[in-house]
């Protein structure tokens, strides 16, 4: 039992895929905010310049 902790412990082969999977996570943590706030900026200024043509 205790060979096997210590080879899984040892084992580096998933570091990479995890790595990889972590910085596609942030990177998409970015997009969804940068996007939620154009989003945000773009509905104020087309709501504003529709309510201002009435």
């Amino acid at each position: 039992m205790r060979m096997s902790i210590r080879r899984f412990i040892a084992d580096r082969r998933g570091a990479t895929a995890f790595e990889y999977a972590l910085i596609a996570f942030m990177v998409s943590i970015v997009i969804i905010a940068g996007s939620h706030a154009i989003g945000t900026r773009l509905s104020v200024l087309y709501f504003g310049a529709l309510i201002g043509n009435f």
